[in-house]
């Protein structure tokens, strides 16, 4: 478990004080997939560095497993950091070094033997799907095929914690999903503890169970990912929802709704992972007499299943009908917002 208390991270530029993080209390539970997303500025590459203490508090504590690393020696922050495994935007790899003795240089800075290094090296590859690429340096390879260099090098000293700072920004987002999608098996594999920063939601949305949402050095908001789209609550947050679904402006949508069918009941509903794949819908207007016109939907997937909102046009011909069509929505654990 990482546990990050009153962390605040303060930066000395032309004599003024820069608050990079500004009290930030949060929990990474083992074998999570935490995702940390803000805009450019938030302070989340910062708070990702003071977990492994590349970037040392001003305030605060860090505890990992219980233990508070910001009060390790060096020796003893060195020993710890071997199990925190970190990737990077650009890769960072060593252009003069091929794919395995990229994956094999933390091996040699442990002092792990030749033959222990070389039969580590083999599974690696294995798992992030690199064979045949063994020799190739980093300048024959794709984008993808550097990141899962840098992913296998992260892994080579087996750690219980892997750091994403920015891993997919670099990718088109077909290689960004087949990046994510080993993510996913690596933490299912080896039941790791990820944590994800990002400045792209449909990332994070992906596979990650919880999100926190950064804005000036803060966390204003956090939620598990199947809740954040049902229930935004910041500013910041919804800025990044409407990001996500461009062609769901709740505003505009409902305004032109409210316009367009201005006898009707206008309701937007949303469907949670939990319940997404049951015909809801169909067995509710079965039960009732309503007419009912399904007019948008919008559907988003992530680590815990599809989330899915819809408009509705219900008719006005019978009040207590309708009132039954939402009693039986919201037994169904549909979230109904009406409109009007």
């Amino acid at each position: 478990m990482i546990e990050l208390r009153n962390i605040h991270k303060s930066f000395k530029m032309k004599g003024d004080d820069i608050h990079a993080v500004a009290g930030v209390d949060l929990t990474i539970n083992d074998g999570e997939v935490f995702g940390i997303i803000g805009y450019s500025g938030a302070g989340k590459s910062t708070l990702i560095r003071v977990i492994n203490q590349l970037e040392k508090q001003t305030i605060g504590e860090v505890l990992i497993d219980g233990e508070e690393v910001s009060s390790f020696s060096e020796s003893a922050l060195r020993k710890r950091r071997m199990k925190i495994g970190m990737i990077f935007q650009h890769f960072n790899l060593l252009w003069s070094r091929t794919v395995e003795k990229n994956i094999e240089l933390p091996l040699e800075i442990a002092k792990i033997n030749k033959e222990e290094r070389k039969q580590r090296v083999k599974e690696l590859i294995s798992l992030v799907g690199l064979e045949g690429r063994e020799k190739s340096y980093p300048s024959e390879l794709s984008g993808g095929q550097k990141q899962r260099v840098g992913i296998a090098r992260a892994l080579a000293n087996q750690p219980d914690i892997l750091l994403c700072d920015e891993a997919t920004s670099a990718l088109d987002p077909e290689t960004t999903k087949s990046i994510l999608d080993l993510l996913v098996e690596i933490n299912e594999k080896l039941n790791l503890t990820i944590v994800l920063i990002s400045h792209q939601m449909e990332v994070v949305q992906k596979i990650c169970h919880r999100i926190a949402v950064m804005s000036d050095g803060k966390v204003v908001e956090l939620q598990e990912v199947k809740n954040i789209f049902a229930n935004p609550q910041h500013e910041v947050t919804k800025r990044f929802i409407k990001d996500v679904t461009s062609n769901e402006n709740i505003d505009e949508i409902s305004k032109e709704l409210m316009l367009a069918y201005p006898d009707s009941h206008i309701l937007r509903l949303h469907f949670s992972a939990d319940i997404s794949s049951k015909p809801i819908m169909a067995e509710v207007i079965r039960k009732t007499q309503v007419s009912v016109s399904i007019v948008n939907a919008n559907i988003n997937h992530s680590m815990v299943g599809s989330l899915g909102s819809m408009y509705v046009c219900v008719s006005e011909e019978d009040e207590a009908e309708y009132l039954k069509f939402i009693k039986l929505l919201t037994d169904e654990q549909v979230k109904v917002e009406v409109f009007q």
